[in-house]
């Protein structure tokens, strides 16, 4: 970390440029401008992770109405309250917003940085860390979504998808022109639910990206989903997987989007992008999120439920038909099994294992009596 973070020392950014005429504030913003380059040069995060976490760093600056070597615990434990007792923020939101506040208290008080001895020259006090484990939240289970966010059943997934496919014959019967983007949305939801993609991940996809599978013929072209632009972690590059077609159904919707209805979208032969907008762009996550918003709506199903529920949908449904529970984890790109059970709505190998013998057991004692 010392290597890498000679650029994001004290005397580096304020010798960069930073004017002392006002020297609270410009130090200030030198210790942001440090940290950001810290993230970016040490860490290779991205900008807008860099952004979110320097926001929530000036929030807190303003509510306790000091600077970073001028705070206390008891500024952040007035802060929390605020936060859960007025604004009612998601335990995930509280734990995120005092990992960053502990994140900024790591760099400026490290001695690698040289913060501490600028501020005692400057200011004659330093910063202290105020995020302690006595004060912040832990992270004690290993999911903190909604609970409301679940895989969708299949009754309620069939009727989603028939009535994506009603808004279709909807507009061609009526003769609007938004029939084009209503096959595109249904497909969409057909190859987020049939490949358990994320909404970024399908959002990026190229028309290239679907491969023949050897193993598989029948299937044609579309045996296999290389996906690249999987869940960044801690920096990472964009993750890359092939996920294998599993449902012949799903194949056939998107086959058919290809050879016959994308060629009618303007730029379809010179953009790569597999889903494009009326004006030859590609198609956002934002808007395959307020798509799916707007059918879920319609049909009055729970408000939870989002877009990602569709691969939550595709875990859970490939394990309750018996798939192996590894063959999925590869499938969706979960580094870990732990993740993978999470997303389903049935029990692990062990927990059916168990569960079984007791049954056994107790119809066996039950016929015996």
């Amino acid at each position: 970390m010392l290597g890498s973070g000679f650029d994001a020392s004290a005397r580096l950014v304020l010798l960069q440029g930073v004017s002392l005429l006002r020297p609270e504030d410009a130090v200030f913003e030198a210790m942001l401008e440090g940290w950001a380059r810290q993230q970016r040069g040490g860490r290779r995060l991205q900008p807008k992770t860099i952004g979110d976490r320097r926001r929530v760093v000036e929030r807190f600056a303003e509510f306790a109405n000091a600077y970073p070597w001028q705070w206390t615990a008891g500024d952040l434990d007035e802060w929390m309250v605020q936060l859960i007792g007025v604004q009612h923020r998601a335990e995930s939101t509280i734990r995120g917003y005092q990992g960053a506040i502990r994140m900024f208290g790591d760099y400026i008080t490290s001695p690698h940085y040289q913060w501490p001895a600028e501020c005692e020259e400057h200011f004659g006090t330093h910063p202290v860390q105020i995020c302690h484990e006595w004060n912040t939240a832990a992270h004690l289970v290993e999911c903190e979504g909604r609970p409301g966010r679940r895989p969708m059943t299949r009754a309620v997934l069939q009727a989603f998808f028939d009535y994506a496919d009603d808004q279709v014959e909807r507009a061609v019967r009526l003769g609007r022109k938004g029939a084009l983007a209503a096959y595109r949305d249904a497909t969409v939801f057909k190859v987020m639910y049939g490949w358990g993609c994320r909404c970024t991940e399908t959002s990026r996809l190229d028309t290239v990206d679907f491969y023949r599978n050897a193993q598989a013929p029948e299937l044609g072209e579309f045996g296999a989903l290389y996906e690249r632009y999987g869940k960044r972690t801690k920096g990472s590059p964009w993750r890359r997987r092939t996920t294998l077609s599993v449902m012949p159904w799903a194949v056939e919707a998107v086959a058919d989007y290809v050879r016959h209805v994308r060629p009618r979208y303007a730029g379809a032969g010179s953009s790569p992008a597999l889903w494009l907008t009326e004006r030859g762009g590609r198609l956002q996550p934002r808007e395959i999120e307020e798509r799916f918003a707007s059918y879920r709506d319609a049909l009055g199903l729970d408000s939870d439920l989002v877009p990602h529920c569709l691969r939550h949908s595709h875990v859970t449904h490939q394990i309750e038909d018996g798939a192996d529970p590894a063959f999925v984890q590869r499938q969706v790109g979960h580094r870990y099994a732990s993740t993978t059970a999470l997303y389903t709505g049935v029990s692990g190998d062990f927990m059916n294992t168990m569960m079984r013998r007791m049954l056994d057991r107790a119809l066996g004692a039950g016929q015996g009596s």
